[in-house]
């Protein structure tokens, strides 16, 4: 089974800013979100575990997993170039990511897309024949992406409809189109 997870509350977060690659570490609740998700898990014991090189992402696989993380660059938070630690209400969106004809540095949404798939895709020629529990740990974009790989990218393009919200996880399988939503919808969750 993958276990689709995403980072902790962080104080970016809690003040309702853009977090991308200048983001911080879990604060206190991200860290008790992440001890609580463990608790949730009972003892699901973790073949692989792979995180986002953000250090909040692999604070928390690590947290919950009990296991030192692989990092991948493929599942880095989207690049949000100079929207980057903005507050949400100040950014300026082109559907649902920064206007990068605005700010400098916005990562292509198509070539986003693509690194996280080809890491699934590897992942799934590896591992997706087999019976392992695999942890991914990564941010609003990522979850998102994942969730996408499963279930299709969405018409409007917005992979966020398929995102985790702090601390929570979704559960996929290669083998079938089977998802476990094992988080609540919380609209006030901001970040990556």
């Amino acid at each position: 089974m993958i276990y689709v997870i995403r980072h902790g509350q962080t104080d970016l977060n809690k003040e309702g800013r853009l977090q991308g690659r200048k983001g911080l570490p879990l604060n206190e609740y991200g860290i008790e979100q992440a001890e609580i998700t463990k608790k949730e898990m009972n003892g699901v014991k973790f073949d692989y575990v792979f995180s986002s090189p953000q250090v909040r992402a692999i604070q928390t696989a690590e947290i919950v997993s009990g296991m030192k993380a692989t990092i991948d660059a493929r599942l880095d938070v989207f690049d949000l170039g100079e929207a980057d630690l903005l507050h949400r209400t100040e950014v300026i969106m082109s559907g649902s990511t920064p206007d990068p004809s605005i700010y400098q540095g916005v990562e292509d949404i198509n070539e986003y897309i693509k690194r996280v798939f080809h890491f699934m895709k590897e992942l799934e020629s590896m591992y997706g024949n087999t019976q392992v529990n695999i942890l991914l740990s990564g941010h609003r974009c990522t979850t998102g992406c994942i969730g996408a790989y499963f279930l299709g990218t969405p018409e409007d393009g917005n992979l966020l409809q398929f995102a985790s919200v702090n601390g929570k996880y979704k559960t996929y399988h290669f083998t079938s189109n089977e998802t476990i939503m094992a988080d609540a919808a919380n609209p006030l969750e901001t970040g990556q």
